[in-house]
């Protein structure tokens, strides 16, 4: 899968992209929620972190200029992901969407988010699922615009310092699937 719009390129990471660049990006791109004292794992993550994460998904990277400007990594429904919903075996979910900060708000962040749903409509998920911080009121309503919707509350702690939402959306399937 690739997704070329422009000079922005979506695909699979492979062995020419950098571990050691997307961990970076991730901590730019996390790094306004640190300031806002929430500890989520991808602000401090060592490079070893964040290829464990990646590991049993597939990580896509956006590309543009020559570099990573952005990331998500999507499980499909067979990995559980630690909560009652999470563990439905309808479920998928995404983890470590990230876009560097001089870029956002510029449809990076949603088109990978499109780019994850289609995966997991393509694996026959019923939803898609993520988390993020409770108190994290504007990704929150971001998602909400994408038509993600409260489920539940799960807890992380000691990986984080907050208690989460997890948040799904219902996939519409194409009537000749």
């Amino acid at each position: 899968m690739t997704d070329t719009t422009g000079s922005l390129t979506i695909r699979p990471i492979d062995e020419a992209d950098s571990i050691d660049e997307l961990t970076a990006l991730l901590h730019r791109a996390y790094r306004h929620l640190a300031d806002l004292g929430l500890r989520f794992v991808a602000t401090h993550q060592s490079s070893e972190v964040t290829r464990e994460r990646i590991a049993g998904g597939t990580c896509l990277v956006a590309r543009a200029g020559g570099g990573i400007v952005g990331t998500i990594t999507y499980r499909p429904p067979h990995i559980l992901g630690g909560s009652p919903w999470l563990d439905r075996l309808d479920v998928a979910h995404i983890s470590q969407l990230g876009v560097e900060p001089a870029v956002q708000g510029k449809g990076i962040g949603r088109k990978l988010m499109d780019a994850a749903e289609e995966m997991a409509a393509r694996d026959g998920a019923a939803e898609l699922a993520l988390d993020t911080a409770e108190t994290a009121h504007h990704l929150i309503r971001w998602y909400e615009r994408l038509g993600y919707r409260y489920i539940e509350p799960v807890d992380w702690r000691p990986h984080t310092n907050y208690r989460s939402v997890v948040m799904s959306k219902l996939l519409v399937r194409d009537a000749g699937l």
